[in-house]
């Protein structure tokens, strides 16, 4: 008798299946290694370079260069390029749209972890170091403040737009203002005679003398000139109507942790408007100009400002002459 066999199907792989295995492969491995894990939970909120992420878990730059490979390889990491120095931070969700999902469940419990106490205190290290290097600047470069900021962009170029965007708030309350980082005190002359009482505050104690002189020859007289940071004991109590921070994130080492403390000193209604670069590749800026950011991504101060109970309310884009990109935005608490 005869039998007759029939041959399976043969099925044609699909390339782009292949590459959704391939992606998902290297994303499970590069999520699969502890110390890649503390990387990812390091680059929550900041960006770092090579040295400054070696020193932090203190092992030598091939070793970490080659884990930062793995979680580039996976799309876990993003770089950018500040001169000559290259920085990595988390990479954005969307990007491999079949696995945002575990991509961010990953983000999400890595998150949750603690660093061990020796890792934690060697960052904090830096963020104190980051810090001094830009109070230093500010000490020895005071005296020409406006020169240096006219090098990226002038207060004239924006100070009408922010002046503006406040009025436009039409707050409830003009009982009480707080700027934070006055510079040599020209928006104070807009919020003086806007508010019964004005809370001026730098921790360059240069800088405050010469907003504190500027306001004197104005005749201001509501002005209380504070010398320390957001996170001062002498800003308990204040519960502000609006609170003003122009061209200072970029100095600070941890930007996120300035809007969360300024939205603890907010009165309910009140509002914070930023002004601040929008992310370039100038390095320069850096030694030149104190920076320690080079700008900002709109989405990344619309996520610190969320994550500070704040709700984007308005954003103004200014397009500079000289390729810089200013970005004033308005947020407030409900």
């Amino acid at each position: 008798m005869l039998t007759s066999t029939t041959a399976p199907a043969t099925v044609n792989a699909d390339p782009a299946s292949g590459g959704r295995l391939a992606a998902l492969s290297a994303l499970c491995k590069a999520s699969a290694d502890p110390l890649r894990l503390q990387v990812l939970r390091v680059l929550c909120k900041d960006s770092f370079g090579v040295s400054e992420l070696c020193s932090i878990f203190g092992i030598r730059q091939p070793a970490l260069s080659h884990h930062l490979k793995v979680l580039s390889g996976a799309g876990l990491v993003a770089t950018r390029r500040e001169g000559n120095s290259i920085f990595y931070r988390r990479s954005s969700l969307g990007q491999r749209p079949e696995l945002e999902r575990l991509q961010s469940s990953i983000f999400e419990s890595v998150d949750q972890i603690d660093l061990p106490a020796e890792t934690a205190g060697r960052l904090a290290q830096l963020y104190r170091q980051r810090e001094e290097n830009s109070r230093n600047f500010f000490r020895e470069n005071g005296h020409k403040f406006r020169q240096q900021q006219d090098l990226i962009a002038s207060y004239e170029q924006y100070a009408d737009t922010v002046a503006q965007m406040l009025r436009d708030a039409h707050l409830a309350h003009l009982d009480s203002a707080l700027e934070i980082g006055p510079g040599d005190g020209a928006f104070l002359l807009e919020l003086a005679p806007m508010f019964k009482r004005v809370v001026a505050l730098d921790n360059a104690e240069l800088m405050l003398a010469q907003a504190r002189d500027r306001a004197a020859a104005a005749g201001l007289d509501n002005i209380e000139f504070v010398l320390g940071d957001t996170g001062s004991e002498k800003l308990q109590g204040l519960a502000a109507d609006c609170a003003v921070i122009n061209m200072v994130l970029h100095h600070t080492p941890e930007p996120g942790q300035i809007l969360q403390d300024v939205s603890g000193c907010l009165a309910p209604g009140g509002v914070v408007l930023v002004t601040d670069l929008c992310s370039h590749d100038q390095g320069w800026a850096r030694e030149n100009c104190g920076d320690l950011w080079l700008g900002f991504e709109p989405r990344a101060l619309t996520a610190w400002a969320a994550e500070a109970g704040l709700d984007d309310i308005a954003s103004v884009y200014l397009a500079q002459r000289n390729g810089f990109q200013i970005q004033v935005r308005l947020f407030g608490r409900s």
